[in-house]
């Protein structure tokens, strides 16, 4: 029972960070299948891997220094924030080279970090709840840290591995083959380097003043990322804006039609007026985004071709939604 507890409270509160995640991508959605395999190699893959390595490398500082405080402290502030942000961005660096046609905005690449990073957390909140909640403190302990882990430090894997997949998605719509090269290594460097500050600060302070000043530090830098995604979603109405204009104009989509592909809510509503409901707004978003990258990046080995097919599934739903 308390293992199916800290399962439970592992796992279910960052099912729903992830729908959270999710429902901010208001104009153009990720596919669900992509979405979810992300989910589960940071559950799976990136967890267990590092998991594995971490042990190993810290026993091996362990076997080369002699010292327990030398291993524990190089393990919690350089190797486990290396190894960690490279299993998780790994994942978000196979998306965007096998499906790099899904990586569309600064926004998908926000979201593709994010839900790596809560399946690792799901699995890590889960081992941490139970071992270091349960076996040392019994239900209280669990439950504490139940609160740690979910409320208090819920959101630090996502923040960090945010700044990889922001990194990719700036090499994904630059032209630039220096910023393709180096965004995606500077994405990677800032996930280890606010992982490490984590690690380290609260324990330099110690006690309850440093972990105040770390939950700190922590929100603010939480909530910055809540205001830069807002303001990525704030672009990416105006790239459906620009582009969905003319389609207006050439009679593909409506005026009516238009105005709802705008507002950020119809993504969510759609799905309650019918499947093709749904699928035309989406289509909707897929469109503006692929016009804006024939725009700023030009064919792109079929980006037209893609424009085209586009237009003429809207063309074909549009008499048939509202």
């Amino acid at each position: 029972m308390p293992f199916l507890a800290s399962l439970f409270f592992g796992f279910f509160p960052m099912f729903v960070f992830a729908a959270f995640v999710y429902w901010l991508d208001r104009y153009e959605k990720e596919p669900k299948i992509l979405f979810g395999a992300a989910f589960v190699w940071g559950a799976v893959i990136a967890a267990g891997g590092a998991f594995i390595l971490n042990t190993a490398l810290g026993m091996g500082i362990y076997i080369f220094t002699g010292s327990e405080n030398a291993a524990e402290m190089g393990t919690t502030s350089i190797i486990a924030p290396i190894v960690e942000e490279f299993l998780k961005g790994l994942a978000v660096a196979i998306v965007f080279f096998l499906f790099y046609k899904e990586f569309d905005s600064i926004l998908d690449g926000i979201i593709y970090g994010a839900v790596v990073a809560l399946g690792f957390a799901a699995t890590e909140n889960t081992l941490y709840i139970y071992r270091n909640g349960y076996l040392e403190d019994g239900w209280g302990g669990l439950f504490f840290l139940v609160f740690i882990r979910v409320i208090i430090v819920g959101w630090q894997h996502p923040f960090y591995t945010a700044f990889t997949g922001i990194g990719f998605a700036i090499a994904r719509t630059h032209r630039n083959i220096l910023i393709k090269l180096l965004a995606p290594l500077m994405g990677f460097g800032i996930a280890i380097t606010t992982h490490a500050f984590h690690n380290t600060f609260g324990g330099i302070i110690g006690g309850l003043g440093g972990l105040a000043a770390g939950t700190f530090i922590d929100w603010v830098g939480w909530a910055s990322m809540l205001v830069f995604i807002i303001w990525m979603m704030a672009r990416e109405r105006s790239i459906v804006k620009a582009n969905l204009q003319s389609e207006v104009i050439s009679g593909v989509i409506s005026q009516t039609q238009y105005q709802k592909a705008l507002s950020p809510w119809t993504i969510s509503t759609a799905a309650l007026n019918g499947k093709n409901s749904a699928h035309f707004y989406q289509l909707c978003g897929e469109l503006s985004h692929k016009k804006e990258q024939y725009k700023t990046q030009g064919d792109e080995g079929g980006t037209l071709a893609i424009i085209e097919r586009l237009r003429a599934e809207l063309a074909a739903l549009a008499p048939h939604v509202s």
